[in-house]
């Protein structure tokens, strides 16, 4: 062995170096030279076997070993069972070349080959090398290692894809919220493992690793995005896609990851919920003190709408009983007659308009909720012909026949008799007003279930029915135009080319019936052909409910 020691060598302290070598001289000579150069040799091993019992005695920091050894076991037999066991590196000395053993030898991954005979540089080159390449292989490890552990701990779902989008690797979470293991899906193309689709449209959404390598940028997925497991129910997801570059800057794959926002949008909905009951909370509150400057403002324009009309209808009253203790009125010139015409109008406008205000505080009532109902039993069979008789001068001046269709065995209504009284005659009232002379007005009830029931707030399902009865007003020899049937209930509705100067009226009187048949839990219909029509009363035979809703 030649011996050129260079001072300027500086070897790393404490480096323990078994030397297997069955040539004993060789070995002492290795020995000096490893020592010379301030490593230290614990020991020299003359066959395998003892070589392995060293190593596992001693765990050195590098093996030299000889790959001709005597005995049944040669050293790249020895130096495998080492390497497998211990993962100790190991550098081999040979006097020998040839390409069979260096296949052999390479199958072993040795960390170096040095040729016999030794020289001082070339193993202190050799040895230093091997050490480095050691330490440098254990940091990688230990780093992917770390890494590994990283990446099957984390909390999202980590997807791994070549340029190919052929997936590489997967974590557990990835693995869970996919339903595919990372041996079935490793290969596959990642829009077969990761299928994303639209929350609403369910249409399949671009899948963001595509664009990521396209792109050469992070791409991520829209907000709506279900991610379609394997095995399972589809999954909200969000998700960020980057590419992986190597060192030259060339793209050679990509990552997404990805997490479940389940408990995320479960938490904002409740965020959402609750400040939606917040909102109406505080809603609740401003309608509630709304509804109160409501009642006070209706009670106060009650009294200042009321009071000057019933002054009004007091005076003329009075008029009349002085002018006609005067005289004034039973003379038979046109004076007298002129001052009996306008104490006629007097009197006919301001009961007009006395029904107008009641009409527009009643309807407004009805829409505040503070209409009141006073319930008792009522017997259609004597209430109604009692309604007709306040009829039945009109409906003779005005040349109309009427006709009653009242079973005698009706049950007794349960309703408001001064609500109903005023649907029943407002009915009556248009009937008279609209129906040509020598032409029918005909009133029926007839008892009947009511299916569906629509009293404010409250709803009864189709299926659900109650005991009814149904009071109908017809009259013949008129039509209502099919378009005017739905406004016909609006306030202030007139249908159009009607005679409102001879007729009269506001457009406020079916309003107000309606909202009062709303009010008593029933519903009205109207119907109108063949030169007829009819409006239908539904109402239950007993009150649903003690206090309607508006």
């Amino acid at each position: 062995m030649t011996n050129q020691v260079n001072a300027n060598i500086e070897p790393p302290q404490a480096v323990q170096i078994l030397v297997v070598e069955d040539e004993s001289i060789i070995a002492r000579d290795i020995k000096d030279c490893l020592e010379n150069l301030g490593y230290e040799v614990p020991a020299i091993a003359t066959t395998g076997s003892e070589a392995i019992n060293q190593a596992t005695h001693l765990n050195p920091d590098l093996i030299l070993m000889d790959i001709r050894l005597k005995g049944d076991m040669d050293g790249i037999q020895a130096a495998e069972q080492i390497w497998n066991r211990l993962q100790i590196p190991i550098v081999y000395a040979t006097g020998f070349s040839d390409r069979p053993t260096l296949e052999r030898a390479k199958l072993t991954r040795p960390f170096g080959y040095i040729l016999k005979p030794i020289e001082e540089r070339e193993l202190y080159a050799a040895v230093e090398t091997a050490l480095h390449q050691y330490r440098a292989n254990r940091d990688l490890q230990d780093r992917e290692q770390w890494l590994s552990t990283v990446l099957r701990d984390i909390g999202d779902g980590v997807i791994v894809v070549d340029t190919q989008l052929k997936v590489c690797l997967m974590n557990l979470v990835a693995e869970a919220l996919t339903g595919w293991r990372q041996n079935e899906a490793a290969g596959r193309n990642i829009s077969e493992v990761f299928q994303v689709v639209h929350e609403h449209t369910q249409t399949e959404l671009p899948n963001p690793v595509v664009a990521a390598i396209e792109q050469g940028r992070a791409a991520n997925l829209p907000s709506n995005a279900l991610l379609i497991p394997r095995d399972s129910v589809a999954i909200p997801i969000a998700d960020t896609a980057t590419p992986i570059r190597d060192g030259t800057g060339e793209i050679t794959g990509a990552v997404v990851v990805f997490h479940d926002v389940t408990r995320r949008r479960l938490a904002e909905e409740r965020e959402l919920a609750l400040q939606r009951a917040q909102q109406l909370e505080t809603q609740m509150r401003e309608i509630e003190r709304l509804n109160q400057l409501k009642d006070d403002f209706l009670n106060t324009v009650s009294h200042e709408l009321r009071t000057p009309l019933a002054n009004m209808k007091m005076s003329i009253q009075m008029l009349e009983i002085v002018l006609s203790q005067g005289g004034v009125l039973q003379g038979e010139d046109s004076s007298a007659r002129r001052t009996v015409k306008y104490l006629e109008i007097l009197r006919e406008q301001c009961n007009q308009e006395l029904i107008l205000v009641n009409d527009l505080l009643d309807l407004q009532r009805l829409n505040a909720d503070t209409y009141s109902l006073a319930f008792s039993a009522i017997t259609l069979q004597d209430w109604i012909p009692h309604i007709v008789e306040n009829f039945q001068l009109r409906i003779q001046a005005g040349q109309q026949q009427l006709e009653m269709d009242i079973p005698e065995s009706l049950p007794t209504l349960t309703s408001d008799m001064a609500s109903l009284t005023r649907i029943v005659s407002e009915l009556l009232n248009n009937a008279c007003k609209y129906t040509p002379a020598n032409e029918k007005i005909t009133i029926t009830v007839r008892l009947q279930p009511i299916q569906s029931i629509a009293a404010g707030n409250l709803k009864l399902p189709p299926e659900f029915s109650v005991p009814g009865v149904q009071i109908s007003v017809c009259n013949s020899g008129v039509e209502i135009p099919e378009e005017a049937l739905s406004q016909i209930f609006e306030p202030f509705y007139r249908i159009p080319n009607s005679d409102l100067r001879n007729q009269g009226g506001t457009g406020l009187g079916l309003a107000l019936i309606r909202k009062l048949v709303d009010y008593l839990n029933g519903r009205i219909t109207v119907e109108s052909a063949s030169r007829q029509t009819c409006f239908r009363i539904h109402l239950p035979i007993t009150p649903l409910n003690a206090e309607p809703a508006p």
